[in-house]
């Protein structure tokens, strides 16, 4: 039986991921992230700059586009999903069937579009692509989350929006006016744990260190910059970060075993 679900979950990956990759709107993505990244590099000449901008692209659009678009696909592959539980196959080989799918296809466009660039630029930015992946695999997650918890379309795709709101803008609002309202108060140590709460300001805060710029940010970039430039640090906002991709996911997954179909 093991060896028959292995099966079932290799042809549900392959029918899945063949059907997005002939999809316009991962097209349209791959050549949007293409674009805008070869149009930064003919604008200016400094690597770190076109790196910097893109990271404004990836912590916005990436997690938007993930989000959105992974709802849309899970209720359009409703039917399908329903006829592979009709067979005597485990529900978890569905469900990750269509996560697999669904995250390779938005991460093979986003290391396209933005990688391929990069590399023809000779502005190689592994920590750029690293955190835009992880973004990807964490927001797909997310949307896998909020698709199982109603059987609505529009009320997930809501949801999945104001997640992807509240992770990229609302929180960020939320942090600073803790940080002000406690500025008399040592906060590195609590910031680091409220930023550890965020996927997108992990991302960011990894991405800027990397850039060397953070003696823009104060003291408090001094901190970071020593926390985070040790291997435990590096070890936290990596751990952090997978856990973003496997704690929704396995919610979700509890969730789809648990559904009456």
């Amino acid at each position: 039986m093991p060896t028959v679900n292995y099966f079932f979950m290799i042809g549900v990956i392959k029918y899945a991921y063949v059907d997005l990759l002939r999809s316009r709107f991962i097209l349209a993505y791959t050549l949007l992230l293409f674009g805008c990244t070869v149009a930064l590099f003919q604008l200016d000449s400094d690597p770190n700059k076109v790196v910097l901008s893109l990271l404004n692209v990836v912590l916005l659009v990436v997690p938007l586009v993930s989000v959105v678009f992974t709802s849309i696909h899970f209720f359009n592959s409703y039917e399908f999903m329903e006829l592979m539980l009709a067979q005597p196959i485990n529900r978890k080989v569905v469900f990750f069937g269509e996560y697999i799918a669904a995250a390779s296809s938005l991460c093979s466009a986003f290391l396209l579009g933005v990688g391929l660039p990069l590399i023809l630029y000779g502005a190689q930015n592994w920590m750029l692509l690293f955190t835009g992946t992880m973004l990807t695999l964490a927001f797909v997650s997310i949307a896998f989350l909020s698709s199982v918890l109603t059987r609505d379309k529009a009320r997930a795709i809501g949801m999945a929006l104001f997640l992807w709101l509240y992770f990229t803008l609302i929180y960020d609002g939320l942090l600073l006016w803790v940080v002000y309202a406690f500025s008399d108060y040592p906060l590195e140590k609590a910031t680091l744990g409220l930023i550890a709460l965020n996927p997108v300001d992990l991302a960011r805060i990894l991405m800027l260190l990397q850039l060397d710029i953070a003696a823009l940010m104060g003291y408090t970039g001094a901190f970071y910059q020593e926390f985070f430039g040790t291997n435990t640090g590096l070890l936290f906002s990596f751990g952090t970060l997978t856990l973003w991709v496997v704690l929704p996911l396995w919610g979700a997954m509890r969730i789809f075993n648990r559904r009456d179909w």
